[in-house]
């Protein structure tokens, strides 16, 4: 997956908070899921350790996906991952992020640069969760005014319309 915003979005869907199902819940998972995508090598495994950083990464991009729907919250403080070393590498395409450290910290670190990479480009304020509060699924926002609030209009956005609808109708009955 060479496409940061599919990288960082893929990343976040590790965990499905529709069907509460985690893709990593362990390291032996997510040692296979980092070289799924060639951000470690076959031999490459994950400790207990690995797992929390990467859950920690994972909800924390979450978290931050939400704000770029919801600016009228105060975005949480800062979070910091000393975990994640990277090194800037002039490169003849100009300079990268690449980490310090190889293995499971080093593909983690990877994620941590596409982050950064997805900002560079200015992807960053497309990249977003869905606001339906039981889905949560990361999606890119492409549409032109940036303002999609579901991973899906057929699924979520049903949803959320139905409910409001309904709720409506209550009232008006009720």
């Amino acid at each position: 997956m060479t496409n940061p915003s599919d990288l960082v979005c893929d990343f976040v869907n590790t965990y499905d908070v529709e069907s509460d199902s985690d893709t990593v819940p362990s390291p032996a998972a997510l040692a296979a899921w980092l070289h799924k995508r060639d951000l470690i090598g076959p031999d490459d495994t994950a400790r207990d350790e690995d797992l929390t950083v990467a859950v920690g990464l994972r909800e924390t991009l979450r978290v931050a996906l939400r704000h770029n729907h919801d600016h009228d919250h105060e975005p949480e403080s800062p979070h910091t991952f000393p975990a994640f070393p990277l090194r800037v590498v002039l490169t003849a395409d100009g300079p990268v992020l690449e980490p310090v450290e190889t293995g499971v910290p080093g593909g983690l670190a990877r994620i941590a640069a596409a982050v950064m990479s997805v900002r560079a480009d200015g992807m960053w304020p497309r990249l977003k969760v869905c606001t339906e509060s039981t889905c949560q699924w990361a999606f890119i926002d492409s549409s032109k005014n940036r303002s999609r609030s579901w991973c899906s209009m057929r699924v979520c956005g049903n949803r959320t319309k139905t409910r409001a609808y309904r709720a409506r109708r209550q009232a008006e009955t009720g």
